[in-house]
């Protein structure tokens, strides 16, 4: 389930980004069930959205990266893509998974009525957060998919991250409703839970406003121990098995320091951190 008290003492909830990116093809039933094989039970995705309207397991806008095709997703129907290996309906994965949490990042505002039909059709919401966006497109999935909950969208979680390294209260009214925030460790170049005063700021304002901190992409075992002591309540990564390994008992033991992949995990591009960051900087 997910956590209700920012403060639970359990240690950081290990979340599969993409469904466990460094232990197979990213978000790939082979991925998340690997992951749930460890005993993994909050799974990480994306929501895009074909041509006509199914929606996709799938984080990039174009085909070209993860699929033996090229151009936009949202410019193919579903029959077209369903042989691809490299894609999942979200349908099919919450099937698969009933008794998985999934956050959802929703990639464009296309996808937001499609995904909250799925979500209603599917008797799903109560076991979906969706992040990754605006605040009016998160807003909108929850007021039409009932039980859905959301974090913080973009502008109202750079208020939080930017009060957060000024040292004051969040630059604006964080969304009612929102249960979370998802903070980066390092974005567009610059650090957030990356610096340590920062990251320890942010916790507690968050915490001071009901939120939960989660902490993407977190891949780097040093890193995941670290903010386990600042308070952050998951930790977001392409490893969940080196993770719970990092942050197994009470006291954090060392665990592996290797991060030798099973499979070279992915690492976000350029684009993507200058795109986000901009995001970022737009809603300040």
């Amino acid at each position: 389930m997910f956590a209700t008290e920012p403060s639970a003492p359990a240690g950081p909830v290990v979340v599969a980004h993409r469904g466990g990116a460094g232990l197979a093809a990213e978000n790939t039933l082979a991925a998340f069930a690997a992951s749930w094989a460890l005993g993994v039970r909050v799974l990480e995705t994306d929501a895009r959205v074909t041509a006509d309207g199914v929606v996709l397991a799938f984080h990039d806008a174009t085909l070209d990266r993860t699929t033996s095709r090229t151009g936009p997703v949202r410019a193919e129907p579903w029959h077209r893509l369903r042989a691809e290996p490299g894609v999942l309906r979200l349908e099919d994965l919450l099937e698969s998974f009933p008794d998985a949490e999934l956050l959802v990042d929703v990639k464009d505002e296309a996808a937001v009525e499609p995904l909250a039909a799925t979500l209603r059709r599917t008797g799903s919401g109560a076991r979906v957060c969706v992040a990754g966006a605006w605040d009016s497109w998160l807003q909108a999935v929850v007021d039409r998919s009932p039980g859905t909950r959301s974090a913080l969208g973009w502008k109202s979680l750079s208020g939080l991250m930017w009060g957060a390294r000024l040292g004051t209260r969040p630059l604006r009214p964080l969304r009612a409703g929102a249960v979370a925030a998802h903070v980066p460790w390092r974005l567009g170049g610059m650090p957030w839970l990356a610096d340590g005063r920062v990251a320890s700021r942010l916790v507690a304002l968050a915490h001071d406003h009901g939120l939960l901190v989660r902490a993407w992409t977190i891949n780097d075992p040093d890193h995941q121990r670290r903010l386990a002591r600042d308070g952050v309540d998951a930790i977001i990564t392409d490893r969940p098995d080196l993770a719970q390994a990092t942050l197994a008992g009470p006291t954090l033991v060392q665990g592996p320091t290797s991060t030798t992949a099973l499979r070279d995990p992915y690492h976000r591009t350029a684009a993507e951190d200058v795109n986000e960051s901009s995001e970022l900087s737009g809603a300040v």
